[in-house]
């Protein structure tokens, strides 16, 4: 199978859990004998660009017709036999579509988080769930809350583009891959067509080191951002710490905006240890050393990558009781669940499974287990590949004819083609 894919890769500078996964499907799909080619644009590179250059990215946002005139001629040159679309913002857009539809080529998209119904994607705002704009015809409410960078006038050029290619999304695209059956139960109730919407978890490489004994630290490993749940992380640890602890301290891995509050709490503690950004490396072997992983987010995760890669090493997770996590952690089983929120709740559960090693143990081969049977590479590979398949078999824009030709104000005919629904 021949198979393009496109991303645009978030900056280097913060860990990216979607640019980790567009590497590894590639190099799963091209491991088993699959061509793939790469359709990519960097946000790293903005920094390079002239100030008219970096003025002129966000009137891009909606819509990028350079880009549509190079994908559609790359296209037509390579045939690929499908085109897998990740993340288009900033720099390509969703002028990918049209270029797809010019040249005649079926499209599934991973969604990766909510950009489909919010702006930022996350679902999150304030410090709480938020889904005002969820099933509304336009963005609004999240251009007056400055849902995005906390900035009314950064958020407006992703509300335009929700707005304007809400329809081109879900008419151009035969199949979008949700990575949670949580996250396509919000996308279905916003409106989206279910019968474009099929589940494909995140697969997790083999780890190649596994957790031996009972762990010697309890591991926050993600972004230091509010909606990860860093402040409730800490004010629960601090509860544990005025109760005498767990015996292990507590480990914090990576950068964000919270890293300087998170520097300076941590800093003269025995309980506490604050390390910075690992490498990959660093992070596996941080894993397989773990009591358990901790995830309390805030926000409604789509998926919950370090949970799955605990799983690969046989660590059980403690994480917040909404989002995928209820459907990725087994509470009891695999790891435990918390009141989303409740720094009380999160702290009864870290002493829980801090304190019974026997029963920590059983948890760490229940996840292995669990990791086995769903988020390994073979699974993974399966998966992915009857989804191409299956999109493929279902597409009616044709591939042996002249291309269709599409309009970026008034959508593709291969998109109504595809499903029957104007733009």
């Amino acid at each position: 199978m021949h198979v393009l894919v496109v991303h645009n890769r978030y900056s280097s500078a913060q860990p990216s859990g979607e640019n980790r996964v567009v590497d590894e499907e590639v190099g799963l799909l091209r491991a088993a004998g699959h061509r793939v080619d790469v359709f990519e644009r960097r946000s790293d590179d903005i920094a390079a660009r002239s100030l008219l250059g970096k003025a002129a990215v966000p009137v891009l946002v909606p819509w990028n017709p350079a880009v549509r005139t190079e994908l559609t001629a790359r296209l037509r040159a390579e045939r690929p036999d499908v085109v897998h679309v990740h993340n288009v913002f900033p720099l390509l857009s969703p002028a990918v579509l049209a270029a797809c539809a010019d040249a005649g080529v079926p499209v599934v998209a991973t969604l990766h988080n909510y950009t489909q119904v919010c702006p930022p994607g996350t679902l999150h705002r304030d410090g709480r769930p938020c889904t005002e704009c969820v099933g509304s015809a336009t963005a609004l409410p999240a251009v007056r809350h400055g849902c995005y960078r906390n900035s009314r006038l950064a958020t407006v050029p992703l509300a335009v583009s929700l707005s304007v290619n809400r329809r081109r999304w879900w008419s151009g695209v035969e199949r979008f891959f949700c990575i949670s059956a949580a996250q396509r139960d919000v996308l279905v109730r916003s409106g989206m067509p279910p019968e474009r919407l099929a589940v494909k978890h995140n697969f997790v490489p083999e780890p190649g080191t596994a957790r031996a004994e009972a762990g010697e630290h309890l591991l926050f490993l993600g972004r230091l951002a509010e909606t990860k749940g860093v402040r409730l992380l800490m004010t629960a640890w601090d509860a544990i710490a005025a109760d005498g602890g767990v015996g292990v301290p507590l480990v914090i891995a990576g950068a964000g905006p919270l890293e300087s509050e998170v520097s300076a709490w941590a800093a003269g503690r025995a309980d506490v240890r604050y390390v910075g950004l690992y490498d990959p490396a660093q992070c596996r072997r941080a894993v397989a050393r773990s009591v358990a992983v901790v995830a309390p987010s805030m926000s409604l995760e789509t998926f919950g990558l370090v949970v799955a890669e605990a799983m690969a090493a046989g660590v059980p997770a403690v994480a917040a009781a909404h989002g995928a996590f209820v459907e990725l952690v087994d509470d009891g089983v695999t790891g435990l669940l918390h009141e989303p929120g409740d720094a009380a709740s999160l702290a009864a559960r870290l002493r829980r499974i801090a304190t019974d090693p026997a029963r920590n143990r059983e948890m760490g081969l229940a996840a292995r287990r669990r990791y086995e049977r769903d988020f390994s590479p073979a699974v993974g590979l399966e998966r992915l590949v009857e989804e191409y398949r299956a999109a493929i078999a279902g597409w009616s824009g044709g591939g042996d004819g002249p291309p269709p030709t599409g309009d970026e104000n008034t959508g593709s005919q291969r998109g109504t083609a595809a499903s029957g629904m104007g733009e």
